[in-house]
């Protein structure tokens, strides 16, 4: 680190607060924690929404500022975004794809693009950021498909992009007997920051 605390806001799509996406999450966090990262968790699953994600009316582009006009819980998540050094999502995979929990924050980032369609720019405060996606899957297959459109995101944003993903994690809570993923998720939490 170069002497200034990592803002890390971890955004966690799961609708249990025990299984193995608060393990991931708890996990990651002790690592981060370990260099000194300033962390705070929100789970999606239990904010108050007004909308159950983007509803393409586009105000966010007319504003000067960058953010929904919907005043729910999302927003300010959206806010919190803007100021972090490292947004992590995390996620079980559900029928190959993150979590609907999850993607109304994800689908609701629309509001930290401006694009000038005109010349075909954008521009965003995510640029510049560390993209991270947690996510575990009960078998081995679809995190591959889960992963894209988070990387994807990042690619397009400018933002850099590291992933942690848990094949054969087994049932909710099953991620406690597997020591080797707790070490490694530790790990990867120290190496993100």
């Amino acid at each position: 680190m170069t002497g200034k605390f990592k803002k890390i806001l971890i955004v966690s799509g799961s609708p249990k607060k025990d299984g193995n996406t608060a393990l991931l999450i708890g996990w990651f966090a002790e690592g981060a924690d370990l260099k000194g990262a300033n962390i705070e968790i929100v789970n999606a699953a239990f904010l108050k929404y007004k909308a159950s994600g983007c509803i393409s009316c586009r105000q966010c582009q007319d504003n000067a500022e960058y953010g929904c006009v919907i005043d729910d819980d999302a927003s300010s998540v959206l806010l919190k975004m803007k100021e972090a050094d490292i947004i992590v999502m995390a996620t079980p995979m559900y029928f190959f794809s993150a979590s609907a929990q999850l993607k109304i924050i994800f689908d609701r980032m629309f509001a930290l693009y401006k694009w000038d369609n005109d010349n075909g720019t954008f521009d965003s405060p995510l640029k510049g950021k560390t993209l991270v996606l947690l996510a575990s899957a009960y078998e081995s297959e679809g995190l591959d498909a889960l992963e894209k459109p988070f990387k994807l995101t990042a690619d397009y944003t400018g933002m850099k992009f590291s992933s942690f993903l848990v094949p054969n994690a087994g049932v909710s809570g099953d991620l406690k007997k597997q020591t080797e993923i707790r070490r490694r998720a530790i790990s990867f939490g120290e190496r993100i920051i």
